[in-house]
């Protein structure tokens, strides 16, 4: 797995705890390694899935793998303008 970079947030993940039943898949599947497990039970008793607070890419894997619905909530952060083009559609360069 690829380690997070500092600075390279596009986006960030909120997580209902107390509906996780801590399959732990989204945890297995994030590329960037910014989900775990809490040690701590939550109030179904299971030991539900936690955002890290940084390194998320915005991929959304981790929602699509979800089994419970609503669980998680990826938000992706808008993406910079397309560079601008010259005339003749050639980039510039800034």
């Amino acid at each position: 797995m690829m380690a997070a970079l500092e600075g390279t947030e596009q986006g960030r993940i909120e997580i209902r705890t107390d509906e996780c039943k801590g399959c732990g898949l989204c945890v297995h599947v994030c590329p960037v390694d910014c989900l775990v497990l809490q040690e701590a039970l939550n109030s179904l008793g299971y030991t539900a899935a936690q955002y890290l607070g940084k390194g998320c890419t915005g991929c959304s894997i981790c929602f699509y793998v979800c089994p419970e619905p609503g669980v998680l909530t990826v938000f992706r952060q808008e993406r910079s303008s397309v560079p601008k083009s010259a005339p003749g559609g050639l980039c510039q360069n800034s």
